[in-house]
């Protein structure tokens, strides 16, 4: 189908294109750019709440109209997403950074989720059995792989690495105004 490859090519390039901002934000950590970190900061709800959106869309875009049966780590990886639309979305529409712990923990409970079910498929973690339990099916099966290694649970990874990114920028920044 067509519109699944050019959602695979879109969401692949959000993805690289996540990868290469917290690139920049660990440099201009490194090299104490206050420039780009306080731009970062001064929008980190606006960016966390897009990355949300956007992977929150994309995997029901891969379930409900792909039609890409979720395993159970990508269940896992919605419970920690999912919520962070609507608390990121109010946050941001009362710009209040109370948040950012929020953010930082379901973000880096999905993160390692997400980092190992992306080693899991792979070929770097032990399988876990996902499809022995239920009607999920294996956590290894790939459905995407674009650019040689951007699969679904990469696209999370980089998402809730994305956010936790953000949100530190933004607690860095509220820690230097104080």
């Amino acid at each position: 189908m067509e519109l699944i490859s050019i959602v695979n090519q879109t969401l692949a390039l959000l993805t690289i294109a996540g990868q290469i901002i917290m690139a920049v934000l660990i440099v201009s950590f490194a090299t104490k750019r206050s420039q780009v970190l306080n731009f970062f900061a001064k929008h980190a709800l606006a960016f966390s709440l897009a990355v949300a959106l956007t992977a929150t869309l994309g995997s029901l875009f891969y379930s409900e109209i792909a039609g890409y049966e979720p395993c159970r780590l990508c269940w896992w990886q919605r419970i920690f997403m999912y919520p962070q639309v609507i608390l990121l979305g109010m946050a941001w529409l009362k710009k209040d950074q109370g948040i950012v712990l929020f953010g930082l923990a379901l973000s880096s409970l999905g993160a390692l989720i997400a980092g190992y079910h992306y080693l899991l498929q792979i070929g770097l973690a032990p399988s876990i059995g996902c499809a022995a339990v239920g009607y999920s099916i294996n956590c290894s099966q790939r459905f995407v792989m674009q650019f040689g290694y951007v699969t679904i649970p990469l696209m999370a990874l980089t998402a809730f690495l994305l956010i936790i990114s953000f949100m530190m920028v933004s607690k860095r920044s509220s820690l230097l105004i104080k």
